[in-house]
């Protein structure tokens, strides 16, 4: 019996079909029967665990064929993004696994090494698969080792991504090193593929009776052979055009054009992003069948933030706001129906968009760069020497920050702190509620000596704390009668703090909870009221040896304080994926950590939290075969 599905019935030609080499076994004329059939298991499996489902719907005919002509993991193919992997899962002996995707100690939602010798890069970050392949090239001309393929897979929408062309520029002009790089092109990441690439894509999509790889494009201009367009929803045609490029042995591309959703109404029919990625759904209708645990129960601080900034654009005409191809994910897309013109999506190019933006705030506009915090990191070059050393007012949004819950290590906004604490005249500000969210915004876009950031996290924000009084950027939100504890709470942690305080008060240890709303630099306020304390313990979703903490610390420190000071934050490693509840909870950021951390750190004892373990990984007999060499 296959372990695919306690019902292999259900699914017969799959349960056959779950290893590399049982897929080549498979006649083609039943391809499509298979692919009806993955189809189905992915509706039925993602549906009921929340993942990405319309990416995934979309690469079912592309993912049999390159298992089929390609011979993994002694080929290596390497998935951009690699959110669209499942199906790569499917085929590699992972299906029993996927009732437990994206859940604690279950199977990851992006390519896992430590799953199977068949993913080797794991990172989602996009536009760097083309990369990866050309270093991986270059390791084997090296090492004098020929017959074995690389195969780099991205989308349209990852190629706007100026790493992907750094690549090109590299793969093109090495002919000897033959590497394949399939784009798969459905025309959109989120949304559509804006720009000039996308205009190119769509002129190579002629007519039937011509054929795109006898006409000189981007591609075949930078030293690449080009085949396609290819029906990417015909098993034989993509199985075809990958065994041409194989036996080029040549660096080639293979543009294999997709339907993102395909196969499922629901997705087809989204016009928003074609069910990209979905929580718990109902699978007759795609909508959302209930709340995810860790999601909190009030608004969306995403979606908060979308309305704020269509009342301060209204208020502000030379706040514009500028997005790497997340338009609708980070918020904006209320603000380009009401003023189209001052919206700028600028592609998967996060380098380009601060970089553009520093050239709006020259000109007097005053740029609004909605970004997911995990994504920051990659233009923090630009931040610090585009903008920040010309003193420029661009205030960067970053959604997902801290612990974002199920999409694992690549996306855990939890080094965004860290990196703009580093960056001279940088103000941060982190928002505890919706009603501080509102108000910071506002603070922010009036801001003109320098750059601003706001950060807030994924899911909901909870009710709004009122502060009992404000010490210029700092509120008091708990205070007793004895100055004993100040815990210093950053944003949303401010509830738990909180929390913590009352508990502790009823047990005779005094406590102030303070929230600097800009928390760095450090306004001299808090250093202030620290100083009349007799412990500070932080308390912030950043990684604890560098972020608010360790900037409170410091100041405390260089003022002459000899006040002891406890920094509460996750650890500074890589965090798997669970609930954003169970994870701060695992880290010590909830009531009961921040009580145990309070009691100790009075008791004179070291620091110390639970620490999230990584998930456990399937057992050795559910790992698939490994067919040809090893990782």
């Amino acid at each position: 019996m296959s372990p695919v599905s306690t019902s292999p019935t259900r699914f017969p030609l799959l349960a056959q079909a779950d290893t590399p080499g049982a897929l080549k076994a498979v006649p083609r004329e039943r391809l499509g029967e298979l692919a009806a059939e993955i189809r189905a298991f992915l509706v039925e499996k993602v549906c009921a665990t929340g993942g990405h489902l319309g990416p995934n719907l979309g690469v079912v005919e592309l993912t049999l064929a390159l298992h089929r002509v390609f011979d993994s993991p002694r080929d290596t193919i390497v998935f951009d993004t690699g959110h669209q992997a499942y199906v790569h899962k499917l085929l590699t002996g992972r299906g029993n696994a996927f009732g437990s995707l994206r859940q604690a100690g279950g199977l990851s939602g992006y390519p896992s090494r430590a799953e199977s010798p068949h993913d080797l890069v794991e990172n989602s970050h996009a536009s760097t698969a083309l990369s990866y392949a050309d270093g991986l090239a270059k390791a084997l001309a090296l090492s004098g080792e020929s017959g074995r393929a690389v195969v780099a897979v991205i989308g349209d929408g990852a190629l706007t991504g100026g790493m992907a062309w750094e690549a090109l520029n590299n793969i093109g002009g090495a002919p000897g090193r033959p590497v394949i790089v399939v784009l798969n092109d459905n025309g959109r990441s989120y949304d559509p593929t804006t720009g000039a690439l996308a205009e190119h894509l769509s002129a190579l999509k002629r007519p039937e009776g011509t054929t795109g790889d006898e006409l000189r494009n981007l591609f075949t201009e930078l030293q690449l052979a080009y085949l396609g367009p290819v029906n990417g929803h015909d098993p034989s045609a993509v199985e075809d055009a990958l065994r041409r490029a194989r036996a080029l042995d040549r660096p080639a591309v293979v543009h294999v054009v997709t339907v993102k959703g395909r196969g499922y109404p629901p997705a087809e029919g989204d016009e928003a992003d074609c069910l990209h990625a979905v929580g718990v759904v109902d699978p007759s209708t795609g909508r959302p069948a209930r709340a995810a645990k860790g999601s909190g129960s009030g608004r969306p601080w995403t979606g908060m933030f979308a309305d704020e900034l269509v009342t301060v654009a209204a208020e502000h005409p030379k706040v514009v706001a500028v997005t790497a191809s997340m338009l609708r994910p980070t918020g904006l897309h209320l603000m380009r129906e009401k003023f189209p013109e001052r919206v700028f999506d600028v592609g998967i190019a996060e380098q380009h968009a601060v970089t553009s933006a520093a050239g709006l705030a020259m000109e007097g506009f005053h740029p609004v760069v909605a970004i997911y915090a995990t994504f920051l990191s990659r233009a923090f070059d630009q931040v610090l020497m585009d903008v920040a050393l010309h003193g420029l007012p661009v205030t960067f949004v970053l959604d997902r920050a801290g612990i974002t819950g199920p999409d694992g290590p690549s996306h855990h906004g939890m080094w965004d702190l860290a990196l703009l604490g580093a960056v001279p005249g940088m103000r941060v500000a982190v928002p505890r509620d919706a009603a501080q969210l509102r108000e910071l915004l506002a603070e922010a876009v009036t801001h003109h000596a320098g750059p601003t950031a706001l950060r807030f996290p994924k899911g909901a924000a909870g009710e709004d704390i009122a502060a009992l009084e404000r010490h210029g950027p700092v509120d008091i939100l708990f205070r007793s009668g004895v100055r004993d504890v100040l815990l210093v709470a950053a944003g949303p942690l401010a509830g738990a703090a909180v929390e913590a305080a009352a508990y502790l008060d009823r047990r005779g240890i005094g406590c102030t909870v303070a929230d600097p709303r800009w928390a760095l630099p450090v306004p001299y306020q808090l250093t202030e009221l620290a100083a009349r304390h007799r412990l500070v313990v932080t308390v912030e979703d950043g990684i604890r040896t560098s972020g608010i903490g360790t900037a409170v610390a410091r100041t405390l420190t260089d003022s002459g304080s000899t006040v002891r000071t406890h920094v509460l934050g996750l650890p500074d490693r890589f965090i798997p994926h669970a609930t954003r509840t169970d994870l701060l909870s695992a880290a010590g950021l909830d009531r009961r950590g921040i009580v145990h951390a309070v009691l100790r750190a009075r008791a004179g004892l070291p620091h110390h939290t639970e620490r999230p373990e990584r998930p456990a990984q399937p057992k050795q007999s559910d790992q698939p075969e490994r067919e040809g060499r090893t990782r």
